[in-house]
């Protein structure tokens, strides 16, 4: 950062402490909201979530060669091989917005095109099994279908979008990638696969949240969580020890740490003031959260656009959309706004924001934003008018 960033900053902090009335009671509330946002953050999702998510992300730097990453999720790619394994990856990991957000940089940075990079970036959060069958059955069976189709095409379209808004940048980025030269890891490739998936498993199910239902397929899974949990900890540590030496263990070490000290600032600075701005579920912050309910009823386009930017940059862990809602809902949200925030909500956030701007910069990130609000807000007000 250069000085006269670090000045601006400065100043900036003078300016809002200095003008900040301590005494307001909705000011107390935020900086009450603030801190015990970050408290739940830090204790309900760096351990299990952002520590394994930085440790796979630093895995596919150093083990992952560029040319696997070029070959099925590259500007070359196979579009259909490379937006079906982007777009559906979230069934598999049910992470939050900032969650997966070092696994697209992990990605992104080894080749992997714009286009299936940003679809892996939208899919990851928003393409929940779990998270959709909660819908369907606390928020209705059309809401969880609407949910499901929405975010899978909307993975496809923001990527395909995305790849053709910045095709010449992108063009130049592949070819700076396709002069490297082939990389020669000698080890096979069911051993680094074996290696991953244990990982994944254990970022999966550290992470499985328990079912509303009781004797249910879900419930099973949970009773055993830590077993199948602790299994893909137990493959992870063991393949790392017995296939690799102790130089790449080092690099895999090393390129974690730098995704943690690219992410993590951002990251926990963004919850405080999404924290201070909106606060938590069922709590009140700066803004009132019956200002948020009194605008998105009905199905107009203001509505629905509302619901869109307002899930944007509230923060949801995996999961804790639906309960939100459901008492949106209850205050006279519209179904149409309901959709536009569960497509545009779990997949953005303010914290998310800030990380992706360091990633893909100020333009590629607005844009990135944009389309998400857009369309959210278009498949809000088309599927108001069909369920009202």
């Amino acid at each position: 950062m250069s000085d006269r960033k670090k000045f601006l900053w400065i100043v900036g902090f003078f300016l809002v402490f200095y003008f900040l009335p301590e005494g307001n009671e909705r000011v107390t509330a935020g900086l009450t909201e603030s801190i015990a946002m970050m408290s739940d953050y830090a204790r309900e999702h760096v351990l299990l979530c952002l520590i394994p998510a930085f440790f796979i992300a630093g895995a596919i730097s150093v083990f992952i060669s560029q040319q696997s990453v070029m070959k099925y999720l590259g500007a070359k790619a196979e579009k259909w091989i490379a937006y079906s394994v982007a777009s559906v990856s979230g069934t598999v990991l049910a992470v939050c917005s900032c969650t997966v957000l070092p696994l697209f940089a992990g990605i992104y940075k080894r080749g992997a095109g714009l286009g299936p990079a940003t679809a892996f970036l939208y899919s990851g959060p928003a393409i929940n099994v779990l998270a959709i069958v909660l819908t369907a059955r606390v928020l209705g069976l059309e809401l969880g279908i609407a949910r499901a189709v929405g975010a899978v095409i909307f993975s496809v379209v923001i990527g395909l979008l995305m790849a053709a808004i910045f095709g010449k940048e992108e063009a130049a980025r592949q070819e700076e990638f396709a002069q490297f030269p082939e990389e020669e890891s000698g080890r096979p490739l069911w051993k680094t696969v074996t290696y991953m998936a244990g990982m994944v498993v254990f970022l999966v199910f550290a992470n499985w949240a328990a079912p509303k239902t009781p004797n249910s397929f879900w419930e099973t899974v949970y009773s055993m969580k830590w077993i199948l949990a602790g299994a893909g900890l137990a493959v992870t540590v063991l393949t790392s020890l017995t296939w690799f030496n102790k130089e790449e263990r080092g690099g895999w070490f090393s390129s974690t740490w730098g995704y943690a000290l690219q992410v993590v600032p951002l990251l926990f600075g963004g919850v405080l003031v999404a924290g201070f701005l909106l606060g938590r579920p069922g709590h009140e912050a700066l803004i009132p959260s019956r200002y948020v309910a009194m605008m998105v009823g009905g199905n107009s386009a203001g509505a629905n656009f509302f619901a869109s930017i307002s899930g944007a940059f509230m923060y949801f862990a995996t999961l804790t959309e639906v309960p939100i809602l459901q008492g949106l809902i209850g205050a006279g949200m519209g179904k149409g706004p309901a959709l536009a925030l569960l497509l545009a909500g779990p997949a953005l956030s303010l914290p998310s924001m800030l990380v992706i701007n360091s990633i893909l910069g100020p333009k590629k990130t607005a844009t990135y934003v944009a389309l998400v609000v857009a369309l959210s807000t278009v498949a809000g007000m088309i599927f108001g008018m069909i369920a009202s």
